[in-house]
């Protein structure tokens, strides 16, 4: 399954828990977390900490796996591409140097 939001997190999250049988609570006790909190992962919160994520995923018997793609330097995906800069290089140019 690929994960690319929130939103679709939270509603893996959600499907593996009632696969389990287990309501709200007692995953959130299991956790460590409140219900609420569970409540808000499940609908997307985008700001849940990370930790607290994989915890949960763990709880639920989720394994994470990162495959990483290549991106096209040109191309749609180029767009998607995040440039780095090179802080070295910009803080040279600030003091003065080549």
């Amino acid at each position: 399954m690929h994960v690319r939001t929130a939103l679709e997190l939270g509603a893996a999250i959600r499907e593996r828990r009632r696969r389990l049988n287990l309501d709200q609570d007692d995953l959130a006790k299991i956790v460590g977390v409140s219900r609420k909190w569970i409540i808000d992962v499940e609908k997307g919160k985008a700001r849940a900490e990370i930790g607290l994520i994989l915890r949960t995923l763990d709880a639920l018997g989720i394994r994470v796996s990162l495959d990483a793609t290549e991106i096209e330097s040109s191309g749609e995906n180029a767009t998607d591409a995040i440039t780095v800069p090179d802080i070295d290089g910009l803080l040279d140019r600030m003091r003065g140097r080549p």
